[in-house]
């Protein structure tokens, strides 16, 4: 007997919401790092560049994650 469908849909709107926040996460840091480029502070830009990275790189994983849990045929786990 599989998970019901209600707890099927919470873990795929968690790994959803995970992405999102993530997404947010690296689309700030990307903004501080144009700021700090933009006053000339290039080693704090870099730093924000890279913290942007890392974040969209857990975005892309939490959403590959929500994509396989959704077309993961009913009744599977």
């Amino acid at each position: 007997m599989g998970k019901p469908p209600e707890m099927g849909n919470t873990m795929l709107n968690d790994s959803h919401q995970r992405a999102a926040e993530f997404y947010e996460l690296a689309a700030h840091a990307h903004h501080a790092a144009a700021a700090h480029h933009g006053k000339e502070d290039h080693q704090t830009g870099r730093e924000h560049s890279k913290q942007a990275m890392e974040h969209a790189n857990k975005a892309m994983q939490w959403s590959q994650e929500a994509h396989e849990k959704s077309v993961k045929p009913a009744g599977k786990s």
